[in-house]
């Protein structure tokens, strides 16, 4: 496993926010406009931007313009790199 820590940090920084979870588990459903995160919160734009800045800067999520619209979903290599590393964080501590 590419043990890239700064990386990985960047991840868990990111979904260290109630909010950014939420929604990091919306986009698991898929692609989303960012008006339809924000009909789930009782945010601002400006502040559901700032956490989108912060998930796309981490690496875990994607973003897209389509018109005047910003298309959010995971990005499936941030994605997999976070996963891999909690395997192999799992697969330690069960063997101890």
């Amino acid at each position: 496993m590419n043990k890239n820590y700064s990386e990985h940090a960047l991840f868990m920084k990111a979904l260290a926010d109630e909010t950014r979870v939420q929604i990091f588990d919306m986009l698991s459903n898929g692609e989303l406009c960012a008006c339809r995160i924000l009909e789930e919160f009782h945010i601002t734009q400006p502040t559901l931007s700032y956490h989108m800045k912060i998930l796309c800067g981490s690496g875990l999520v994607n973003s897209r313009r389509d018109g005047v619209w910003v298309k959010y979903s995971i990005n499936k290599e941030g994605f997999e790199s976070l996963k891999r590393l909690i395997q192999s964080i799992s697969s330690k501590f069960e063997k101890s």
